[in-house]
């Protein structure tokens, strides 16, 4: 590990977002030679021309691309084309600038977003093809599976070693507990400890509670992240998960006894309820690079109420 690490000069995209804060804290336990980590006011990566300037200048040999514009069912269908667009030419860009400043390789963050709506349980990267993604995220699902498609061609046209990887729904300290852009459990979390402090008898939720969903801990994430970048060499995408899965409903009632709410939890069934199921194959970044998943739901919820509690 410290061979490959000690020469490398990282440019990590995202690196103030969820998770690439914690990529950025993985990276620096591996003392590389720099880790590069530019907000979107210092580079924008919609704008080829900066990208060029910005790799010429720091020449990174590592890109992990983590950036993305990403939110829940209700800001995708409020901006569908801003996240089709924006997710879509940052990562062309980047690939492509990359390619020609010479990097040695890249790791792009892919969403399980891209897979088919109906798409069998286990989700096994073979299936990605096999259909249309769920409308409420497709346009940022197909954007990101547009640099899936980039890379695999660069691979076979200029020799280019990009990996794709596929994350599972993120949860953590430090998530975005927006209600208009956050993803299903800090916007839980937040929803249940309002109503608890203001004394309310019931919680509203979109959706009949349903669906299932897989989640892992940020901290696996960032860590499945930087191994990939070490040890994968592969066109192949892979799913970065933990391969367990819950309702969204039994998910709502633990959030809420965890955060002490014994009010009434009421579905709003006219709003969506997104993708039906979801639940990864993780056996190709276990055989591949070692990767497993080691925080249980509990813990990781344990945490992540107590990060919000103590810093909202």
């Amino acid at each position: 590990m410290a061979t490959f690490w000690n020469d490398r000069r990282i440019l990590l995209t995202g690196g103030g977002g969820f998770l690439g804060g914690f990529i950025a804290a993985e990276l620096q336990r591996r003392n590389p030679a720099a880790i590069l980590t530019p907000r979107a006011t210092e580079l924008d990566l919609r704008d080829a021309a900066a990208v060029r300037a910005y790799l010429g200048e720091h020449r990174p040999n590592l890109v992990i691309h983590a950036a993305a514009v990403v939110g829940g069912i209700g800001a995708n269908r409020s901006h569908p084309g801003r996240f089709f667009y924006d997710n879509a030419v940052m990562g062309l860009h980047l690939i492509e600038e990359s390619r020609l400043a010479g990097v040695e390789k890249f790791v792009c963050l892919g969403t399980i977003c891209a897979y088919p709506k109906h798409t069998p349980i286990p989700f096994r990267e073979e299936e990605l093809w096999n259909g249309y993604p769920e409308e409420t995220n497709a346009p940022y699902g197909l954007a990101k599976k547009m640099l899936l498609v980039q890379l695999q061609a660069y691979r076979q046209e200029y020799g280019f070693n990009g990996i794709f990887l596929l994350p599972v729904n993120l949860y953590g300290p430090r998530d975005n507990f927006d209600l208009e852009t956050s993803h299903v459990i800090p916007a839980m979390i937040r929803k249940f400890i309002e109503a608890r402090e203001r004394g309310e008898q019931k919680v509203v939720l979109w959706g009949d509670g349903s669906p299932t969903r897989e989640f892992l801990y940020v901290e696996d994430a960032a860590a499945g992240v930087v191994v990939a970048s070490e040890k994968y060499e592969k066109g192949d995408p892979v799913n970065v998960g933990s391969g367990e899965e819950i309702s969204i409903r039994d998910l709502a009632q633990t959030i809420a006894e965890k955060i002490g709410f014994r009010g009434e939890i009421v579905w709003d069934a006219t709003k969506p309820n997104g993708q039906p199921r979801r639940r990864l194959d993780v056996s190709r970044a276990a055989a591949e690079f070692g990767f497993r998943a080691t925080t249980s739901m509990k813990e990781g919820m344990a945490k992540t109420i107590a990060w919000y509690e103590a810093n909202r």
